[in-house]
């Protein structure tokens, strides 16, 4: 991967942009006021671009992706109104809760846990892939936004790059109030031209079934799963599941320590 720095950069831009090429193993290219088109035609590679108020990571195809609140936004806005967040009424996040989200992606879910956890709480954000994670927690500590309380949430989040089975393998018993899992639904939903180039970076190799029996010892409270509404995980692990007439994914909730152990996965 290239690093390069936006078209007039500072020389904190170029020191930035340096850094993080060592960082992430890159090869840092000075800009010269070159359109990126013509450093990836030069390089034959994705160019990761450092500016000033975000990076942007263009794809050797011309999409491009960069860290933002996407939907976290309109939702923090109703959720700080006292409005009901579908997210939080599954996964019952009080203040003070341990909340883990096994598949951070570009966080959206992770942001709205630490609204509802608050300054007491903790939420851990896993991400498998190393690039994917450097992007947004970069862009959970520096995005601002004009909702204070959602700037602050998004700088208490911690990102971790990991697999999620090995992380959840290591951690005690009873160590997190909520786990939460949104793998990459199966079935096709349209998406954002925001969001879909996040399939080109977030890691595919996702198995829940390896995921749950630890999930469910490490959670205290309970695991959640959103998927899409077809998808027959929901059934095959024995999820209670929170259905919503007009959205095109549900949410599944198998409380960790249930009265009938039978009722466990």
């Amino acid at each position: 991967m290239i690093i390069t720095t936006s078209y007039r950069p500072s020389e904190e831009t170029v020191f930035t942009a340096k850094n993080i090429s060592r960082t992430l193993n890159g090869r840092f290219s000075e800009r010269r006021k070159r359109p990126i088109y013509q450093i990836q035609q030069t390089e034959q590679d994705q160019v990761l671009v450092v500016g000033k108020e975000r990076f942007e990571l263009y794809f050797t195809d011309g999409e491009k992706f960069f860290f933002h609140p996407n939907s976290a936004m309109f939702r923090a806005k109703r959720f700080l109104k006292g409005e009901a967040d579908p997210f939080i009424e599954a996964a019952q996040i009080e203040p003070g809760d341990k909340v883990l989200d096994c598949t951070l992606g570009l966080g959206s879910d992770a942001i709205i846990a630490s609204l509802a956890a608050g300054d007491e709480g903790t939420v851990r954000g896993i991400e498998k892939s190393p690039l994917l994670a450097f992007l947004v927690k970069t862009g959970l500590q520096t995005w601002e936004t004009d909702l204070v309380p959602m700037n602050e949430a998004m700088k208490r989040i911690q990102v971790l790059s990991e697999d999620s089975f090995e992380y959840l393998n290591q951690l005690d018993d009873d160590s997190a109030d909520v786990v939460y899992f949104d793998p990459m639904f199966d079935e096709g939903i349209k998406e954002s031209d925001g969001i879909a180039p996040l399939r080109k970076l977030a890691h595919s190799d996702f198995t829940l079934s390896a995921s749950l029996k630890e999930a469910l010892r490490v959670a205290r409270k309970r695991v959640v799963l959103k998927d899409h509404w077809k998808s027959p995980r929901f059934e095959r692990y024995g999820f209670r599941v929170q259905k919503r007439k007009t959205a095109l994914f549900h949410y599944g909730v198998l409380e960790a320590k249930p009265n009938d152990e039978s009722s466990r996965c």
